[in-house]
């Protein structure tokens, strides 16, 4: 748990999908701003053993954004995608894929706000069950509650400016 004391859930409510979603005490502007750019996004994209040692965000329908991780034992997991559909600050839609797997697809991130805190929803959808399964596989559950602790210590750095 991160700085709220907040938790991530994830489910897998058909074979083809994940959902994620998390509690921020931060309002949606925020919430959503820091999903916008390398200089936010460089600070808690991804478990705290790896640091950001690439980002290029081109933050608009039809850009590309690409995240490359450096891990403690050298290894450079590089994600990738495109934006596809962008309603600031309600929610955006982009595809992802991670360099060395196949199966990826389009992700709807979804910010709620309500009473200063925003809800964050994260749909991913895959061609296939297997291709969740094979994310699933990997750990991502424990990496991306991880990333999104990280993001609720950042919001709070970010309230304090």
């Amino acid at each position: 748990m991160g700085a709220s004391g907040n938790k991530t859930t994830l489910t897998t409510p058909s074979d083809t999908q994940i959902v994620m979603t998390r509690v921020f005490d931060a309002p949606r502007d925020l919430v959503f701003e820091a999903h916008t750019s390398c200089e936010h996004l460089s600070k808690w994209w991804g478990p705290r053993r790896y640091e950001v040692s690439e980002c290029d965000v081109d933050f608009r329908e039809g850009g590309k954004w690409r995240m490359v991780h450096k891990g403690p034992e050298g290894e450079v997991p590089a994600f990738y995608g495109e934006y596809r559909e962008i309603v600031r600050p309600a929610r955006f839609t982009w595809t992802f894929q991670w360099e060395g797997a196949e199966g990826g697809g389009p992700e709807t991130y979804v910010f709620e706000e309500q009473e200063g805190k925003t809800t964050l929803t994260t749909t991913s959808t895959f061609d296939s069950k297997e291709s969740r399964d094979a994310l699933l596989e990997t750990g991502m559950e424990e990496g991306a509650a991880e990333s999104w602790e990280r993001l609720d210590e950042y919001l709070e750095t970010l309230k304090a400016r």
